[in-house]
């Protein structure tokens, strides 16, 4: 089943998108949705971010060739930090370029939603709490990254997590095709079978010491080919069994 929230004229809503058409749902998709019997062609809707997590908690280096592209080794356990709520935008939306960073890059990423609270959980455990998977630009400002000694301006900016176009329930995140285009080229090229600590691990690890909420987004990390996003530029991150997230880049 594929989840989303939508505006349809002045009114946002949840829906499932089935065929052409979205069906709407009441109440949110935490809280056991209710079908009200109405359904909009799906090409009549603006598809916004598919959740509005409380916060996103992304991985560094949980692809091999990636650490290796970026001089360093995949750690002996998952390297976490936070991008804020306020970082997150939906499918068509632009990401804004800020005037503090001269060199901002793509990452593309396989994104988990987690369905219910969690806390402390085996990997089992974390597995059965996850709602569905979503694609994600992890956008950085790579100079800001590399003078900052932290991460948090070059990582958590507005605009800097791009989400969507929808939550795919049904998809098995073993081994996906991931592929990340600029304006039609293609610039990363991997599976997620590749990803050394797997989207279970991710969630188990993290419940270990954060409790995580329902509707909170876990990012799992990109492969190698991260690289520089322009003006004007547009960006698609696509993961096969779940869609296509596309946004262009606009000046912040």
């Amino acid at each position: 089943m594929r989840l989303v929230r939508f505006r349809f004229g002045e009114r946002i809503a949840t829906g499932a998108v089935e065929d052409d058409q979205v069906r709407v749902l009441r109440g949110t998709f935490f809280e056991d949705p209710v079908p009200t019997g109405q359904a909009v062609p799906l090409d009549d809707v603006r598809l916004l971010a598919p959740v509005l997590p409380s916060k996103v908690v992304a991985v560094g280096r949980n692809y091999a060739d990636h650490a290796a592209e970026m001089g360093t080794d995949v750690p002996e356990e998952p390297l976490v930090f936070l991008k804020p709520s306020t970082s997150v935008v939906g499918p068509g939306d632009p990401i804004m370029f800020p005037s503090i960073s001269k060199r901002m890059e793509y990452e593309g990423e396989l994104a988990c939603v987690v369905g219910r609270l969690v806390r402390r959980a085996t990997s089992d455990e974390a597995a059965r709490a996850i709602l569905g998977y979503t694609c994600a630009n992890d956008v950085t400002l790579r100079d800001l990254q590399a003078t900052d000694g932290q991460w948090t301006r070059a990582k958590g900016f507005d605009t800097s997590c791009p989400l969507g176009p929808w939550v795919e329930t049904e998809a098995d995140p073993s081994d996906l095709a991931l592929e990340t285009r600029v304006n039609g080229e293609v610039r990363q090229s991997a599976r997620t079978s590749q990803l050394a600590f797997d989207p279970a691990q991710l969630v188990a690890f993290i419940s270990s010491f954060m409790t995580l909420l329902p509707g909170d987004v876990v990012l799992t990390g990109t492969p190698a080919g991260v690289g520089r996003l322009e003006v004007g530029d547009r960006v698609e991150v696509a993961l096969d069994g779940i869609g296509t997230l596309a946004n262009s880049v606009a000046a912040g």
